[in-house]
């Protein structure tokens, strides 16, 4: 039986191919776990601090609850680069579908529907929909137009020119992250006129001339490939 493709290819405006790993179903309940865990944790830790209030601590306690079941994903997804605890431990991070940073609104829709996605029980709706999606994608990310992504990218520095390995100016989106890698990887099947165009193309990142900035986008991805 063959394996199931895992890879998720998207072209940027500029002809740059970005393709990663979407998550499948286990490592995410890995992760949902992991967040689970911390949740309950705060909880447990505020219901032992506010047992002694009566029903100021319980209005508490409800308002807590309410607030880490509904927006601890959000918080995380949209100012921690789409990463929830969780997701960052198992290597994971919710992107658009054009592997673009999720924002406010979109993580709000994806999780909201996380109600739908848990019918009948268990998150059945959720596993089934992710299932047949093609791309491992819940209710609610089909409606968002979300994806959970692999971050990392595997390392693999064969073939790779000389470099000195230099960490970005600026922080970089995921999708910059994957453009300059496969720029680095991809060096000796690239023209060096391909090379210094697509160097002028990311000229807002390297903040370089096209000649200079294909050298120091090798160094950056050597930096982002771990070669540090």
């Amino acid at each position: 039986m063959p394996a199931i493709d895992t890879s998720y290819l998207v072209e940027t405006p500029e002809g740059i191919d970005l393709q990663v790993d979407v998550a499948g179903p286990v490592p995410r309940a890995l992760a949902y776990a992991i967040d689970f865990a911390i949740r309950s944790g705060i909880v447990l830790g505020a219901s032992l601090i506010l047992m002694f209030a009566n029903k100021i601590g319980i209005g508490i306690m409800l308002i807590v609850s309410f607030l880490l079941e509904w927006f601890y994903p959000v918080l995380f997804e949209v100012y921690r680069q789409g990463q929830t605890p969780g997701k960052k431990a198992l290597g994971l991070v919710v992107v658009n579908d054009d592997l673009t940073p999720i924002a406010l609104g979109t993580s709000l829709v994806r999780n909201l529907l996380r109600s739908a996605d848990f019918l009948p029980f268990a998150y059945l709706f959720g596993l089934i929909s992710m299932v047949l999606s093609g791309n491992f994608q819940r209710l609610g990310d089909i409606a968002a137009g979300t994806l959970v992504v692999y971050r990392s990218v595997p390392l693999s520095n064969g073939g790779l020119p000389p470099c000195v390995p230099i960490a970005p100016p600026i922080s970089l989106a995921l999708e910059d992250q994957i453009a300059i890698i496969d720029f680095t990887q991809r060096h000796q099947q690239l023209t060096l006129d391909r090379q210094r165009e697509l160097a002028g193309i990311l000229k807002e990142i390297t903040r370089r001339e096209a000649d200079n900035g294909v050298e120091y986008l090798r160094n950056v991805g050597a930096w982002l490939l771990g070669m540090r």
